[in-house]
């Protein structure tokens, strides 16, 4: 069992017979899991008299924020911005009125702060032990979005403004591995806002969260409102980018044909002089001779059309780059 028990500000190595003796006495204590192995899984069950539903699902991670109402205990999942990777940080919880059971994977950024605030101060000091622990440890969880997000604001305007000068493939898929990420994001905070609603509502009970404690579960669900809120608008801004990068890119296709299409309308009468007068009649053979109607038609005439529509593009505003 991979583990720490905090009690009475003090927090130490979990051990079968530590935690056994806390719950004997009754007295309040935070049990921190990194995972559970079978050890674990023992203790929760013939100790903590956990129903087994609730220790599975303690088990298995990538689950969705839920919250679900047993006997004497309530379990939740609560996830927390990404630390590393794509992946949220999930954590699972376990509230009785007289301990509260963490489970998580690996290092939790939230979890370390308050395990901290743990060692520097005293459970009375905090308010409700259940109060404490709950309201900030899923405190911290929460607000582990708003920075996370706050990235996306920067990132989504250096692409903006990337794009506006010159657009690439690498900024496209920048931009769909940003709207995947905010897709995840989207997918916890989202039943997130709606299990604390819930709890708020009355329709969940969380033991040891009386009127006062109602309060602090207020806040959460200010906060995930406000960070539902945001990967919204982010969200559109992302789409708005895209549009951006899209409309760039045709803007330019449109320029390139421009461009070719002017050439090719100036060959035009090019192509149709030189294939008239390249025909084999014998008056155009015979009477269409010398130096003079040499410079007069072969070249003046096709400079001349040249440049008559050359001037005939500048007028209609073809040629500039606000035409573009």
């Amino acid at each position: 069992m991979k583990g720490e028990v905090a009690h009475d500000g003090t927090v130490v190595v979990a051990t079968r017979e530590l935690v056994e003796q806390l719950l004997a006495a009754g007295s309040f204590f935070w049990l921190d899991l990194d995972g559970i192995d079978d050890e674990a899984s023992d203790l929760l069950l013939s100790s903590f008299h956990i129903h087994r539903l609730a220790v599975e699902d303690a088990r298995q991670f990538g689950q969705r924020p839920k919250v679900d109402g047993y006997d004497d205990f309530t379990y939740l999942v609560v996830h927390g911005a990404p630390e590393a990777g794509n992946a949220t940080t999930e954590v699972h919880f376990v509230v009785a009125t007289t301990f509260v059971v963490t489970v998580h994977r690996g290092p939790c950024k939230a979890l370390d702060e308050l395990r901290k605030r743990v060692g520097h101060h005293h459970p009375s000091e905090l308010g409700t032990p259940q109060i404490a622990l709950l309201y900030l440890i899923i405190d911290e969880l929460i607000d582990s979005f708003f920075p996370y997000l706050n990235t996306f604001d920067n990132s989504i305007d250096e692409l903006e403004d990337a794009i506006l000068v010159n657009p690439t493939n690498q900024q496209l898929g920048t931009l769909f591995s940003m709207k995947r990420s905010l897709v995840e994001v989207r997918k916890v905070v989202t039943p997130q806002r709606d299990m604390f609603a819930s709890i708020i509502s009355g329709v969940e009970v969380i033991p040891g969260v009386d009127d006062e404690g109602q309060r602090y579960m207020r806040d959460l669900y200010d906060h995930l409102i406000r960070i539902s809120d945001m990967v919204d608008s982010y969200r559109d801004l992302l789409s708005g980018t895209l549009d951006t990068h899209l409309s760039t890119v045709s803007n330019k296709l449109n320029v390139v044909m421009k461009q070719l299409t002017i050439i090719a309308t100036i060959f035009l009468p090019l192509s149709f002089l030189t294939g008239f007068f390249g025909q084999n009649f014998s008056y155009l053979v015979v009477h269409i001779t010398g130096r003079a109607p040499f410079y007069l038609f072969a070249i003046g005439l096709e400079v001349l059309c040249a440049l008559a529509l050359v001037l005939y593009f500048r007028k209609k505003g073809w040629l500039t780059k606000e035409s573009a």
